[in-house]
């Protein structure tokens, strides 16, 4: 909690490498998982280059008091590129781009790639060991494949809005991006598989990365169970259908806490805790099971103890006692405190926009001793990279030549 941290400033090294340092990567991908991908490539080295439509990629419309957040955190350490992708001289310098990549990455409905001349099989041929990442909603086969393919609508296809929520209410989607998120995070770790292999062999391959295979993944192992019942997985809030006690209870000054004892041992431990040591040997509460038919009554007498507390002296008296228990924490909260700021999970880089100068942001994950990230540049302003990138790519003549006729564009 709060102590008076002093939440760490990091400067942008133009001149700072990573440990994919010499990897290029050409992103034509727009929102949220092409750009949660190539974060973690960018964040450790790789040099990304997002090549843009005239209008900029959609995040950057994504505003909070006329400032583009979720481009600037999500789009850091990359380079932009502007391109009328509609005229073919635009197709000709991605395929320029690619010659020299080694993954590419795009986030179009399936067979758009293929109808700007982009296809695998055009890439490959310029490129064979090229490592091609295909975003899409709901994957490039199968009866959606041609469906619109948000991640709202992904969440709730998966099982995971069904399970989301309160018994009496509606099911809940998630106030953030949550399939995109996976989608991103486990698409960078695949396309280090591929590049592995690329590496090894010489030959690339396409990745099918849909938003709804991870975030479907996560919900195993539902369908063993249900097959195994015949009974669906009931919304129970924030308790748990495996083991009980485990919930949000709100204090005396209207703090809340997250309290999970999932284990016999800590079970124990938490009604000695509460100076209810008898209950140990309750019939109700004696095994895992029975307390999961009687969590309501549980949480109850756990709910009626922490009520009469503070935030403040609940925390101290379960962290004494050796209870697995934790605040709630908002982006308020976090913004004041010392976990956060000594771990540096956020810290502020310089912005001209942002007021003081500094946008808070995420730090650098994931954490690696030997090669950690680094924090070379800024996200990029629209077609920022064009001269510094196209003009060695395509000669000074033809640069200039296609900038005149609105190819490149300029931000």
């Amino acid at each position: 909690m709060s102590d008076q941290p002093v939440r760490r400033r990091r400067a942008f090294d133009p001149a700072a490498t990573g440990a994919l340092h010499g990897l290029r990567v050409v992103d034509l991908s727009r929102l949220v998982a092409g750009n949660i991908l190539t974060k973690v490539l960018a964040d450790h080295g790789a040099a990304v280059i997002k090549v843009e439509p005239p209008e900029g990629d959609s995040l950057r419309a994504w505003r909070i008091k006329g400032i583009s957040t979720t481009w600037k955190t999500l789009c850091r350490n990359k380079f932009s590129t502007c391109l009328d992708l509609r005229n073919p001289a635009a197709i000709a310098v991605v395929k320029q781009l690619v010659a020299e990549a080694a993954i590419f990455c795009e986030s179009f409905r399936p067979g758009v790639l293929e109808a700007m001349g982009l296809g695998p099989e055009v890439l490959h041929a310029i490129n064979p060991a090229l490592v091609i990442v295909r975003i899409s909603g709901w994957g490039q086969d199968g009866p959606y494949r041609h469906k619109p393919g948000f991640g709202t609508l992904v969440e709730g296809y998966s099982g995971f809005a069904a399970v989301n929520g309160f018994a009496d209410r509606e099911p809940v989607l998630p106030p953030m991006y949550m399939a995109d998120g996976y989608a991103g995070l486990y698409g960078a770790a695949t396309a280090m598989i591929a590049l592995r292999h690329a590496e090894a062999t010489g030959q690339g391959q396409v990745i099918d990365q849909s938003l709804f295979d991870p975030i479907h993944l996560m919900m195993e192992p539902q369908h063993a169970n249900f097959a195994l019942t015949g009974q669906l997985k009931p919304r129970t809030g924030s308790r748990s259908t495996n083991a009980v006690p485990r919930n949000a209870y709100r204090t005396r000054d209207g703090g809340w806490v997250c309290l999970s004892a999932s284990t016999q041992g800590m079970t124990e431990k938490l009604l000695r805790s509460i100076g209810r040591a008898e209950l140990i040997e309750d019939p109700r509460f004696r095994t895992n099971a029975d307390r999961v038919r009687h969590g309501t009554e549980l949480d109850t007498i756990i709910a009626g103890y922490i009520a009469e507390r503070t935030l403040a002296e609940t925390l101290a008296h379960f962290d004494a006692a050796g209870v697995t228990i934790g605040p709630i924490m908002d982006a308020g909260l976090l913004a004041e405190d010392r976990y956060t700021a000594e771990r540096e999970a956020v810290i502020e880089v310089p912005d001209a926009e942002m007021p003081g100068g500094w946008l808070p942001t995420h730090g650098l994950v994931p954490r690696l001793s030997a090669t950690p990230g680094i924090l070379a540049r800024p996200a990029p302003g629209l077609g920022e990279h064009n001269a510094a990138l196209l003009r060695p790519l395509l000669g000074a003549e033809e640069f200039d030549r296609l900038s005149a006729s609105g190819v490149i564009r300029a931000g």
